[in-house]
């Protein structure tokens, strides 16, 4: 008993020394055999382990240490201890299955192992070689276990030791533990007798082989990455596959399959490439043919060329050294005729001379003589020119050949080449002064440079009288400067090389981006939430459209930050819808095929209060409007009706003037300053309200009056001529008006003591416009952008 239990509480601390670097010495036992060594051999490495041999090696061993040690090992604990292990390997067993896909195939697995069993212990000995010993010894270990558990935990239970085997006999163990030990002599371990016994039991080659043939022939289920063959589950468990990488024989096929799959196409794309590469050389060899042909008629007409060149410059060097005879001929003759004229005087001179000294008369010879020393003199003052005027030697005339050379360097060139094709204008390829043209050439010629023409296009009439521009590129693009704005230019081009130039371009019609746009500050209107901007186009032609630009001014002035884009407005003026109390400032850009201007000067809009300004067309010819643009005034009212210039818009009779229309709905608030001692109006006018009228007068105007009267300042509240009785004890000096158009109100204020003068109620059909009219010489100031003072709400 105390053998038994000390070998296994030896077994249990072998489990954790397992991995020291070498088991202790084995000690002598009297029990062990001679010849029989035990060696140490750990399958799983766990703390649960069956061991099979011994921890430490016995330096030799036989069958009856087994059958001693089984013999002395209690009843109890032979029950007990398969139990307790049995559950621990049966988990780890499942998660070895798991891991190597066996639990799918159990069915296979039971066929596959259970199977080969029956076969080995039908077929072979008890006694075997080295390989066959060692697994019948664990395939009977396996199937003793397999009553407990299914076959794919009876694969990773091979190895376990008898005392595993539930519910066997003793003699079926002390079987296997001499079969066992038969194996272990057969490698060399054991003694003279042992050999004679394995030499009794030993197998023929012949059914070796025949087993081994029939284990290869049975299907692989798994397959082993670093092989790269198919092999069985349990040659990864227990053979030599057993530290290699596998995976199961479905996903690695498919894993194959699809690595052909790829192959394929990549050899489909190589076909693909082939086939337009041989596509390619069919090509290239009609192009030989076609550039062949090409080229041979290129070099009769080069040679043929040449030919006619070197006749012509013959011509014209016989030409030439005629010209040069002739020219020597005639001014040696011109000379020889000039020596005869001087040569026919000397003598006549001499001829007189010699008659003038056979005169008696002295008298008569003096007053010859005096006159002959005369002629003499002057005669000899001309120089006489004894030199040669030309050489009868002719130039020595080189003969050039240099386009002779030229046209025979470029027989071997190509001929002239095609002509490129121009592209269309592109986005934004344009300013307002410059055009980006760009074309191609769709041939395989040689270019050296290309020939860029253009000119406006105009109506036919004027086609001929346009002025055509031409410069060399060598890209295919250019940028063209110095353009006008907003104007179309037709452009075409040119390929040229040593042969000549090309046929020129189908022509292309571009046209430059506008101008910007000049905003028109005297006609901008605003409220508190909303402005009316115009502006005017600078150029002649007309553009396509125009894109607002707003800048919400903030403490930090970042007026370049574009806040919100009006696009496509077809007109010169907009109406914006703007935040109240606010900054802005506005830019406009033009818009046409060739791309979008500059910005045009931005303005600054505040949304405050109402905004609006005076119209000098409608302004009375007395009436003046100051610097300020707010101020008007009247020197003199003794003749309304002067002969001034008067514009068909301008008021004839009453000197008055109307600000611009208030197209905005809700409330509109501006002042006037007025003076005491001043007659005027204050009001608000229809666009058709008479101009060769009063304001108030009508039925399309409405308007505060004041007149000065011997007794008092009177004030009157006019609309169709009609004025309520209303008596003002504080003459105003800031008269506050305010427009409603929703509750059809306009009312006045004095808006120095925030006092309510009178209140118009009337349906206003029309936006209508401020207007303002002296009827004595004065001033008066008008304040707009104000808000509205919170004393102006009526009940």
């Amino acid at each position: 008993m105390s053998s038994r239990s000390g070998s296994t509480r030896d077994y249990g601390t072998s489990g954790q020394r397992h991995h020291s670097a070498s088991p202790p010495a084995p000690e002598p036992s009297d029990t062990e055999t001679e010849g029989l060594i035990f060696y140490h051999m750990d399958l799983y490495g766990s703390k649960e382990r069956f061991d099979i041999f011994p921890e430490e090696p016995s330096g030799r061993g036989d069958r009856s240490l087994g059958d001693t040690r089984r013999e002395s090992a209690p009843s109890s604990e032979k029950v007990q201890r398969p139990q307790e292990v049995g559950y621990d390997l049966e988990k780890e067993v499942a998660e070895l299955a798991k891991m190597y896909g066996l639990d799918e195939d159990r069915e296979k697995e039971l066929e596959l192992l259970g199977g080969h069993l029956e076969k080995m212990e039908s077929r072979w000995p008890p006694a075997r070689t080295e390989k066959a010993g060692l697994q019948g010894s664990l395939y009977n270990r396996s199937k003793s276990s397999s009553s407990v558990k299914d076959p794919s935990q009876s694969t990773k239970q091979q190895g376990l030791p008898d005392e595993a085997s539930q519910g066997e006999n003793q003699n079926k163990a002390r079987a296997d533990d001499e079969a066992e030990s038969s194996t272990w002599s057969r490698g060399g371990l054991s003694s003279g007798g042992m050999s004679d016994e394995w030499n009794s039991q030993a197998v023929s080659e012949e059914e070796v082989e025949e087993e081994e043939e029939e284990e290869e022939e049975e299907a692989a289920d798994v397959f082993c990455s670093t092989c790269k063959i198919p092999i069985r589950a349990f040659d990864k468990l227990f053979g030599e596959h057993k530290d290699h990488e596998v995976a199961q024989l479905p996903s690695a096929v498919e894993s194959e399959k699809e690595e052909i799959h790829k192959n394929m196409c990549k050899l489909e794309e190589q076909i693909a490439q082939m086939e337009n590469v041989a596509s390619h050389l069919e090509e290239i060899f009609i192009t030989v043919e076609e550039n062949f042909g090409r080229q041979e008629q290129n070099f009769e007409v080069h040679y043929n060329d040449a030919v006619q060149v070197l006749a012509q410059k013959y011509e014209e060097q016989l030409e030439a050294l005629g010209e040069e005879k002739r020219q020597k001929l005639e001014a040696l003759y011109e000379q020889l005729v000039s020596c005869g004229k001087h040569l026919d005087t000397c003598k006549e001179l001499t001829d007189e001379t010699q008659e003038l000294f056979l005169e008696n008369d002295k008298a008569e010879f003096m007053k010859a003589a005096v006159t002959m020393v005369d002629r003499l003199e002057e005669f000899l003052k001309q120089e006489v020119n004894l030199e040669l005027s030309t050489l009868p030697d002719f130039e020595e005339r080189a003969i050039d050949v240099s386009e002779v050379e030229q046209l025979m360097n470029s027989i071997n060139a190509i001929p002239a080449p095609c002509a490129p094709v121009i592209n269309p204008q592109a986005p934004n390829a344009a300013t307002g002064t410059s055009l980006r043209i760009c074309w191609g050439l769709f041939s395989d010629d040689t270019v050296e440079c290309y020939q860029l023409c253009y000119q406006p296009v105009s109506n036919e009439r004027h086609r001929d009288g346009q002025a055509e521009h031409t410069l060399k590129v060598k890209e295919t693009y250019c940028t063209i400067t110095d353009l006008l704005p907003n104007t179309q230019y037709e452009f075409w081009v040119s390929a040229l090389n040593a042969s000549g130039i090309s046929p020129p371009s189908e022509r292309a019609v571009y046209v430059t981006a506008p101008s910007p746009p000049i905003i028109k500050n005297k006609k901008i209107q605003s409220c508190e939430n909303a402005a009316l901007v115009c502006w005017e186009s600078r150029d002649i032609n007309p553009v396509d459209s125009y894109t607002v630009e707003l800048s919400k001014l903030t403490d930090e002035e970042n007026d370049d930050i574009i806040t919100e884009s009006i696009v496509g407005i077809p007109n010169c003026e907009v109406l914006i819808h703007l935040q109240p109390t606010q900054k802005y400032h506005i830019c406009v850009r033009a818009q046409n095929l060739g791309g979008s201007s500059e910005r045009s000067e931005p303005v600054l809009i505040h949304t405050t209060g109402t905004c609006f300004y005076l119209n000098e067309d409608t302004a009375h010819p007395l009436l003046a409007i100051l610097d300020d643009g707010f101020t008007i005034s009247c020197d003199e009212l003794e003749n309304p009706e002067c002969d001034l210039p008067v514009y068909d818009n301008s008021f004839t009779r009453c000197i008055a003037i109307l600000g611009s229309l208030i197209p905005f709905p809700g409330k509109h608030y501006w002042e006037v300053e007025v003076e005491e001692d001043t007659e005027y109006r204050v009001g608000v006018a229809f666009e058709n309200t008479p101009r060769h009228g009063h304001l108030g007068a009508n039925n399309s105007s409405w308007c505060m009056r004041h007149i000065i009267t011997p007794s008092r300042h009177k004030y009157e509240f006019l609309h169709s001529g009609m004025t309520p009785d209303i008596r003002i004890t504080v003459p105003p000096r800031r008269i506050g008006i305010l427009l409603d158009y929703e509750n059809c109100r306009l009312s006045f204020f004095n808006a120095d003591i925030a006092q309510h003068l009178h209140t118009f109620n009337s349906h206003f059909q029309h936006y209508v416009h401020p207007c303002f009219a002296l009827e004595t010489p004065g001033i008066l100031r008008i304040h707009t952008g104000i808000t509205t003072p919170l004393w102006t709400a009526l009940p």
